[in-house]
């Protein structure tokens, strides 16, 4: 049995293990490695695209991760803006020798990572990231979600306009959105990556088994 948890209950469980047991910059390594872990195989060109916050983050430790074990990797930013901790692994990438290009670019990949839009993010899409989300769905490339889908609302599943995935790998626990009859449509197979984080609040259990869905630890 899994843990199913609230946008809420998933930021507050993640501010305490920040403050008090992870430095930041390792959950992101950590996130970054349960994606890789679930993502593979890696075969051919793979274009991680990143946003402002955190999860665009994730994306930078992805490409440097990817790039360290000699995969074809590209980084589409949408955003010059970065996270203090998204900056450390964005420096990494530009030291490691990843090129990190401004949307729109060439969507000539075999492999689309969404690393757009976390589950802070509300409502509709706005510009560029409408416009990238449109272009990944348009890409024919296999597509994998960080996290969640960019676009749709973690707690509910619904969305206006969201990244219809391959594979979505939620980090740290798995968003109720994910598993709502209002999201099924675009988070093609489900896998959550352990990254050890303690959770505050028990919310719901569901079996894991019984819904397919893969549980990766990336602790190591």
């Amino acid at each position: 049995m899994i843990d199913v948890v609230s946008v809420a209950n998933m930021r507050e469980s993640d501010s305490y293990a920040v403050s008090h047991l992870v430095p930041a910059k390792e959950l992101m390594r950590r996130a970054a490695q349960g994606i890789f872990r679930c993502g593979a195989p890696w075969a051919g060109k793979t274009t991680v695209f990143t946003g402002s916050g955190n999860n665009g983050g994730d994306g930078y430790a992805l490409a440097w991760i990817l790039r360290s074990y000699h995969f074809d990797v590209t980084v589409v930013s949408v955003s010059d803006h970065v996270s203090e901790t998204s900056g450390i692994f964005r420096d990494l990438c530009e030291k490691s020798g990843v090129s990190i290009t401004y949307f729109p670019e060439d969507l000539s990949s075999d492999t689309i990572v969404d690393c757009l839009l976390g589950t802070g993010s509300g409502g509709a899409p706005r510009t560029p990231y409408c416009e990238a989300i449109s272009a990944i769905n348009s890409s024919g490339a296999r597509i994998i979600s960080a996290d969640i889908n960019s676009g749709m609302n973690g707690d509910t599943g619904e969305y206006e306009l969201c990244v219809r995935s391959d594979l979505t790998v939620a980090i740290g626990y798995l968003k109720s959105g994910l598993i709502m009859p209002e999201a099924k449509a675009a988070v093609g197979s489900l896998a959550v990556a352990d990254i050890g984080i303690p959770l505050l609040k028990k919310e719901r259990e569901i079996d894991e088994e019984s819904l397919g869905i893969r549980v990766i630890s990336s602790l190591d």
